[in-house]
């Protein structure tokens, strides 16, 4: 039978057969009761032979209800040791006869192998529903959903996360639908039928883009930079047996034109990348009191906005989305179908969301981070160190967007590169400072890294997702002012900006080796300002992250580190000089003094070359077969 629980056919046939043995006895009894018309009733105490036979069909009518009773006792048993999952969807294998049961608003999970179409049925409909939307849902393996057994692109849709709308007609109470894959291996599925009524508007009603007359679908996009969201305009709702309203004969209140879009984005936790984790959590973001009280609203569209929303790539982060679309005159809402990505494939070798950490990427980062605690605690005391963190900070970034902008380099060599050139640059600002001395320059260099990081961290909020700062001028004007207002201000107590330079930047460097071996959402904070800088389209993306455990276990050691690195050099540094002297300086001094000074022990140190040459000779004598003791010559007499 259609829908039936595993384990349950067995029992329905008995059932059945007691049903029909029930039937059989009626019918004995009412030909009993006709053939004894006429005749004097009699006592039926005592009663044997032909005349007891008339009352056996009583008899078997009482035995067949006592079966009846005890077997609808075994089904209910039955059902009820039947397994559930969370949110009252229900699994059901697949039935032999291809055929599987839905009913509205329940989740259902079940299998879809690629030689067995299956042909789904919901019974049974309201007739104040007006209209119904059919989804299913599997984690990265395509699903076909059609209106016929044969798949056409105008009445199917394939993918992860599909779903058609059926218009229903006057007095129809029943529905069906073709369930397929294409996939080599058997597919876990998760579906519901969701029921609306006329006042309800109509995902995708009035779709133009798409191939399927009403599509009600998501349509999803991703690359390393940004992910990207379609879906076609709605329309108002309308009874059964009646024409849909225009689209676009004309603009006003009483048209599609009135409705408003709500786009919602739901977190799944960090590092879940289990189908099962991923289904259940699927079930919040169907429907839309579900929806509105787990998801996070990003925007609110109108009818004359386009119908496309950007996010910032989260890769290995399962991410769904949704769309609720509202008529604000009558007070109803209806849900499009959930899509959801994880920014990365499931069924490639290069770019697996399961090892997305490169090798080169960690043995980078975990090098910066080693330095990067030094600088944390010993900074300020070792300056010419803290130069050199400070230049290959500035050359490697700037370099980085540079290259990757204008060369199709492959990222392990931009990695190489970008570690070569931030070399070059700490070696330049280190031998700057020695050479010149320029204490101000250094510090605007020191105080431009502890800004950009400031910088970073006020658009990493929401203020980073005004629609003003879509503006790219607008954009790195004030990212630029926040950026130099911080060395401005400590231009006073340049030692202060030096120390706060190193607790900060010098802890966040964990942060972001941390970042190449489990995920955390505080890399993003200057993760999307180098996205920014390396491609035109990420200005439209919306830059939410999710906030969970991990992250906040990471901002507190990354306080930590900070606070206690701060701390522990403003108490070293007490009573001494803020800055060392001028290196050139002092060497050019000290050659003076020994130039001058006879009786200085450095005035007599030889020459470098001579004293390499008698490097030299002390290695070859080692090499030099020893001479034997003793007199080799006769002596004279």
């Amino acid at each position: 039978m259609p829908g039936e629980e595993p384990g349950i056919p067995g029992v329905r046939h008995r059932l059945l057969s007691s049903t029909a043995d029930l039937a059989g006895a009626r019918r004995e009894h009412l030909a009993g009761d006709g053939a004894e018309r006429g005749r004097p009733r009699v006592a039926s105490a005592g009663l044997r032979g032909p005349e007891h036979a008339a009352f056996r069909p009583w008899r078997g009518l009482r035995r067949a209800r006592a079966a009846m009773g005890l077997l609808r006792l075994m089904a209910l048993a039955a059902l009820a040791s039947q397994p559930r999952v969370a949110g009252g969807a229900e699994t059901v294998e697949n039935s032999s006869e291809g055929i599987i049961e839905f009913s509205v608003g329940k989740f259902r999970y079940f299998t879809l192998s690629r030689p067995f179409p299956e042909e789904a049925i919901l019974r049974n409909i309201s007739s104040n529903v007006t209209f119904l939307i059919f989804q299913i849902h599997s984690q990265y393996q395509n699903t076909t959903i059609s209106f016929s057994k044969t798949v056409l692109p105008s009445t199917s849709g394939t993918g992860t996360d599909r779903g058609l709308v059926f218009i229903l007609r006057p007095e129809q109470s029943m529905c069906s639908w073709y369930l397929e894959t294409g996939d080599a291996e058997p597919v876990q599925n998760l579906a519901i039928p969701l029921s609306y009524s006329e006042r309800d508007p109509i995902p995708g009603g009035c779709n133009l883009e798409f191939d399927l007359d009403i599509d009600p679908n998501i349509y999803l996009e991703y690359d390393f930079f940004e992910t990207t969201i379609k879906f076609a305009p709605a329309n108002l709702g309308y009874a059964r047996g009646t024409d849909s309203p225009p689209c676009d004969s004309r603009m006003g209140q009483d048209t599609r034109w009135r409705l408003l879009y709500d786009v919602y984005q739901y977190f799944l936790p960090e590092k879940n990348l289990s189908e099962e984790g991923l289904l259940k959590h699927l079930q919040r973001m169907t429907e839309v009191p579900q929806v509105t009280a787990n998801a996070i609203k990003v925007v609110t569209l109108t009818a004359n906005d386009k119908t496309s929303v950007s996010f910032s790539s989260l890769r290995g982060q399962g991410v769904i989305y949704n769309v609720i679309v509202w008529d604000p005159l009558l007070n109803t809402s209806a849900a499009y179908v959930p899509a959801h990505t994880y920014a990365c494939s499931f069924d490639t070798m290069e770019g697996n969301c399961s090892s997305l950490g490169r090798v080169s990427t960690k043995v980078f980062f975990t090098l910066f981070a080693l330095l990067g605690l030094f600088i944390c605690f010993f900074g300020h005391r070792f300056w010419k160190t803290e130069l050199f963190f400070i230049g290959f900070i500035f050359m490697g970034l700037f370099f980085y967007v540079l290259i990757t902008r204008l060369t199709p380099v492959k990222y392990d060599v931009r990695l190489i590169l970008t570690a070569i050139a931030g070399v070059i640059g700490g070696i330049f600002l280190v031998a700057t400072w020695w050479r010149f001395g320029t204490l101000m320059l250094c510090m605007l260099c020191v105080g431009l890294v502890l800004g950009f990081l400031i910088s970073s961290v006020t658009f990493f909020t929401p203020l980073g997702n005004l629609t003003i700062f879509r503006n790219d001028a607008v954009f790195w004007v004030t990212f630029s002012c926040i950026a130099v207002f911080i060395p401005v201000v400590f231009m006073g107590c340049l030692r202060i900006l030096n120390i706060l330079t190193c607790g900060f930047i010098g802890s966040y460097s964990v942060v972001l080796a941390v970042d190449s071996y489990m995920y955390t959402s505080l890399s993003y904070i200057t993760l999307n300002v180098l996205l920014r800088a390396l491609s035109p389209r990420f200005r439209t993306a919306f830059t939410n992250v999710p906030l969970q455990t991990n992250d906040f276990i990471i901002l507190a050691v990354w306080g930590m580190l900070a606070v206690s690195g701060i701390t522990l050099q403003i108490r070293r540094e007490r009573g001494q000089p803020s800055f060392p002297p001028h290196p050139y300086k002092l060497w050019k001094r000290e050659r003076e003094r020994r130039v001058t000074n006879i009786l200085d022990p450095s005035y007599h140190i030889p020459p470098l070359r001579e004293r390499l040459y008698g490097q030299l000779t002390q290695i070859r004598e080692l090499f030099r077969k020893a001479q034997p003791a003793g007199e080799r010559t006769p002596l004279l007499l």
